[in-house]
């Protein structure tokens, strides 16, 4: 049978469509339904509408595909599990389209991403898994057989931007207040890494799928193979895209080969992030995982036949 995951990021929704171990199709759309209203933990009217006009491109190739609507799953994360009208958004879909969205916990989801990118990369000794999303940032340390320590932390891209970058570029006494922020925030991921002492980083999709595209591009002329779920990342080549990136104003990172749209802000406070991770934590090895929540969510269906 068929089946579809829908993952409702803060900024992007994604859609994949599986039969057994095949991929039908896949895709993923802007909705930012944190923009405006994530810092008062409401999705905005505006962000209702751009919601459903997503969720009308999702319905018609649910239909194309022969989805049946009982076999569609999908997940709300950060926005949505932080708004205080939630339940208003969740109905608005579940009416206007007939999909049921299940609100998960930032430890579920952190479950479901680990699930995706051990499918995607090969975990040799304890790694750090981070997924820098547009609400939250998940982290897990983790070796192949099981998650070590996992947390997830309301810093996502949009929650930054918000709160550092107010010009463009971003002046260096906000990387100093971000790397502040971050100390104080990051506290118990400190301590966990601490006690399991992860050497390497494992990027997981969005930002980090943007600076494998910049490397690939840079390197090859061509974007990352579509056949390939897993990449090894240089992190010298994370240093000279860090400068290219925090140092531009955003019509010079737009010009930049392989940099998208909806990435050209956030890339600069997720990779402030990164660094900070690295320069704190003594990251040694990156490696880039195009395998998310989504990929994590339908195998953990698959697994249990849930369909």
């Amino acid at each position: 049978m068929r089946f579809a995951v829908i993952d409702l990021g803060t900024n992007t929704f994604h859609l994949l469509i599986k039969e057994n171990q095949e991929v039908l199709f896949n895709t993923s759309i802007a909705a930012k339904i944190g923009m405006g209203g994530i810092g008062i933990k409401q999705i905005l009217p505006d962000a209702f509408e751009r919601a459903l006009s997503v969720f009308e491109v999702f319905t018609k190739k649910l239909s194309e595909f022969n989805v049946d609507l009982t076999n569609v799953h999908a997940f709300g994360t950060s926005a949505i599990r932080n708004a205080d009208n939630q339940t208003e958004f969740v109905n608005f879909i579940k009416e206007k389209t007939g999909i049921s969205i299940s609100v998960i916990d930032g430890l579920e989801e952190a479950n479901l991403i680990y699930l995706g990118v051990k499918n995607a990369v090969n975990i040799l000794e304890n790694s750090l898994i981070v997924d820098i999303g547009g609400g939250s940032v998940e982290f897990i340390i983790c070796n192949a057989e099981k998650i070590l320590w996992k947390h997830s932390f309301e810093i996502g891209g949009l929650r930054l931007m918000e709160k550092f970058m107010k010009k463009d570029p971003l002046p260096p006494t906000e990387i100093q207040k971000m790397d502040t922020y971050f100390q104080t925030e990051l506290l118990p991921l400190a301590n966990a890494i601490h006690q399991y002492h992860p050497k390497i980083m494992v990027g997981s999709s969005g930002s980090f799928d943007t600076l494998n595209d910049l490397y690939f591009n840079k390197t090859t002329g061509n974007f990352p193979p579509e056949n390939q779920a897993g990449f090894e990342y240089p992190l010298s080549e994370f240093w000279i895209a860090f400068e290219s990136l925090v140092f531009a104003n955003k019509e010079q990172r737009m010009a930049l080969k392989g940099m998208i749209p909806l990435r050209v802000d956030m890339i600069v406070v997720a990779v402030c992030l990164i660094k900070y991770l690295i320069q704190t934590f003594g990251v040694e090895q990156i490696k880039i995982s195009n395998y998310a929540l989504k990929e994590g969510a339908a195998y953990k269906i698959q697994s249990e036949n849930a369909y």
